[in-house]
Order: structure tokens, then C-alpha cells, then sequence
């Protein structure tokens, strides 16, 4: 898919929504957020979807169903910064999801202008980094 049409997707079907506040530590010294900060927000937006879609954290997933998400591939594209003390939303959307893997569009705005936008592939896999499969239960409920 091509990068417009998916941005069109996140802004009217978005799954999850999460919302960071721009501190200090996340800037370089002009007060601009340092563009590796950005994956740090899409990563606690799809943290807090998984616990908000599934019920459980990622511990419990790992202990009680040996599954872990990791990430497989992740293509970012800038399109402008955001600076310290801004509001941030991301807005995080599954567009494909199979027992071993979710691909996501992730976008992060400031007063709906958007800066980022994020493909991610995570991959599941058990606790000795073998493919997993989700149970039919925790995908229906992503």
C-alpha cells in the first residue's frame, strides 16, 4: 500500500489512541524531539493497544500463553518535527493480522497535523524465539 493511502486509513478507522506529552529528554538541545524518540511513542501506543485489546500485559502473555510480539520490520517516514511540551497523539491501526503476525500503520500528530507515520510488522514468537501462534481467542480480540 502506498504511504497516502494508508495515512487515509489511520485517520478514520484508528483502533487505538495514545497520547505522550514531549518532556525534555526526548529533545536534542534546539528543543526539537530527536527522531529516534518517535519509536519510543509507537512502541508504548501498540504496548497500551495490546493491554487495552487483549486484557492482558505482556508479562501475562509471555507466562500464560507463550507469546511474544516482536517487532519484524519497521518503515518510518518524517514529515515534520515535534518540539518540547508538545501533546502527541498516535494513532495505532491493525490492517492485517494473522496467528504469527500484525501489521500495523502507526501515525503521530500534534492538533491534528501529522508528523510521523509508521509500518510495523511484529512477529510472534515464543520464549526461546521460535515462531508462535496467537490462539484464535487473543486474535479475535485484537
Amino acid at each position: 500500500m502506498k504511504w497516502n493511502s494508508l495515512k487515509l486509513i489511520v485517520n478514520y478507522m484508528a483502533d487505538h489512541i495514545y497520547k505522550t506529552k514531549v518532556y525534555y529528554e526526548d529533545t536534542d538541545a534546539g528543543g526539537i524531539v530527536y527522531y529516534a524518540r518517535y519509536l519510543n511513542f509507537i512502541e508504548r501506543a501498540r504496548t497500551e493497544m495490546i493491554y487495552d485489546h487483549l486484557k492482558f500485559s505482556h508479562k501475562q502473555l509471555r507466562d500464560q500463553f507463550n507469546v511474544i510480539f516482536v517487532v519484524r520490520e519497521c518503515n518510518i517516514k518524517y514529515l515534520k518535527s515535534a518540539n518540547f511540551e508538545d501533546i502527541l497523539e498516535v494513532k495505532t491501526k491493525v490492517v492485517k493480522k494473522s496467528s504469527v503476525r500484525l501489521n500495523l500503520l502507526q501515525e503521530i500528530s500534534r492538533d491534528n497535523e501529522i508528523l510521523v507515520t509508521a509500518q510495523v510488522e511484529l512477529a510472534v514468537i515464543d520464549s526461546n524465539g521460535s515462531i508462535s501462534k496467537l490462539t484464535r481467542d487473543l486474535l479475535e480480540k485484537i
